[in-house]
């Protein structure tokens, strides 16, 4: 029977890029215009004891082509960013801007009381105010101690 040396730093370094496989394949690529999303805004999430506030950057977008659903444990934000077609008879046009449609969904912390969000979008910057349920801001939880 053959001994094999063990390396640590060879193993953490194979979990690493395992890691970041999982990572790669859970996160929007530079281009997904394969499956139709052009792009994921980003979100920023804040929780109180009384609620969670969620910002989402959507600039470009008007509030008509947005559609949020709130269930008791997640938000699901979806619209599109309609293309400008402009005609030029000189010069050239370069745009950066990602058009076409998004859709992200961003589980919550705590459940909510969906029937009462609010909800503005104000400078491309979607801010939602989620109440949180009744049953979350008063929960207690009794903690069993082991012992002898």
């Amino acid at each position: 029977m053959a001994l094999i040396r063990w390396e640590p730093l060879r193993e953490m370094d194979s979990l690493q890029r395992e890691m970041n496989r999982l990572f790669d394949s859970l996160t929007p690529a530079t281009d997904r215009a394969s499956n139709g999303v052009a792009f994921v805004p980003p979100a920023e999430l804040d929780e109180t004891p009384e609620a969670i506030h969620l910002k989402l950057e959507i600039p470009g977008i008007e509030a008509k082509d947005l559609d949020v659903q709130v269930t008791a444990e997640a938000v699901a934000i979806s619209g599109e960013r309609r293309h400008e077609s402009k005609s030029q008879d000189k010069g050239m046009t370069r745009s950066e801007f990602r058009y076409g449609s998004f859709r992200r969904v961003i589980p919550l912390p705590a459940r909510v009381q969906n029937d009462s969000v609010e909800a503005e979008y104000k400078n491309g910057v979607l801010h939602l105010n989620l109440p949180k349920a009744e049953a979350e801001k008063n929960r207690v939880v009794k903690v069993q101690i082991g012992g002898q």
